[in-house]
């Protein structure tokens, strides 16, 4: 069992207080949120077994249990789905092999006019893009890195108005990607690199944020048409579902954007 499982539920009970559940609150508290046996009581299962899991553990909760955890811990739908693809594991070996788009993949971006487009690997690795993306999100190109971006070049706090929302958000779609591949080594590796470049990172990730991705609207600042608010949608690449084109909507630009489910 993974030890990020542990670390998941631990994260989540302890920012739940006594009181709003119904518990009485007695004596000095150590540590926040709920105790393992008070959890242990609003989900049903013996403390022990909670302590198993939380201990990472090689054992198997039932689909029961899980679903007992999650009302107890107040989860929402996300992390609901992030809490039963830990509770899976993964007994398949993650490759530190190069990832690459397919030709016919990488080409899109280039098709899709004005409309700055590209294409991320499995853990935000740029494996193709277009001009309008490169002018827009300065200093973005093939073999750099998304979240990398985010947190190291000054000039994603310059692009992204709202940076610090789009920060956290970026960085909680990590987390649940790190939580469905806790052994994969560029993941693991880029995961490293952030928490000791980025004080924000630093502070997040212990927090344990999960986020899935969707489509919206981000304020970005264009270098010639100045602060935009612009559409964005993102699309998985078929029979490679860790790979996902990303196309945002810019106005007045060339070329057919449809609208999906899933976002950068």
């Amino acid at each position: 069992m993974s030890t990020e499982l542990g670390m998941f539920l631990r994260s989540r009970r302890e920012r739940i207080a006594p009181a709003d559940t119904g518990l009485p609150v007695t004596g000095r508290r150590r540590t926040p949120g709920l105790r393992r046996e008070e959890l242990a009581l609003l989900a049903g299962i013996s403390a022990t077994w909670l302590t198993y899991l939380e201990q990472g553990r090689d054992v198997r909760p039932s689909g029961q249990v899980l679903d007992a955890l999650a009302r107890a811990l107040r989860l929402t739908a996300a992390e609901q789905e992030h809490l039963r693809r830990l509770a899976g594991g993964d007994a398949t070996p993650e490759q530190d092999t190069p990832e690459e788009a397919a030709p016919e993949v990488a080409a899109v971006p280039a098709l899709l006019g004005g409309n700055p487009a590209y294409i991320t690997g499995i853990c935000y690795d740029i494996l193709a893009t277009n001009a309008a993306a490169t002018e827009l999100f300065r200093g973005i190109e093939p073999g750099g890195n998304i979240v990398r971006w985010m947190f190291t070049e000054p000039a994603a706090r310059e692009v992204l108005v709202d940076w610090e929302r789009e920060a956290r958000s970026i960085l909680a779609r990590l987390r649940a990607i790190a939580g469905r591949h806790p052994d994969h080594p560029r993941v693991t590796r880029l995961v490293a690199e952030l928490t000791e470049a980025s004080p924000e990172v630093r502070q997040w990730w212990p927090q344990y944020d999960i986020q899935f991705s969707h489509a919206g609207r981000k304020r970005l600042r264009h270098p010639r048409l100045g602060v935009i608010t612009v559409s964005h949608t993102a699309f998985h690449v078929a029979e490679r579902p860790e790979q996902t084109l990303v196309v945002y909507h810019l106005p007045g630009s060339t070329g057919p954007v449809a609208r999906g489910d899933t976002s950068s």
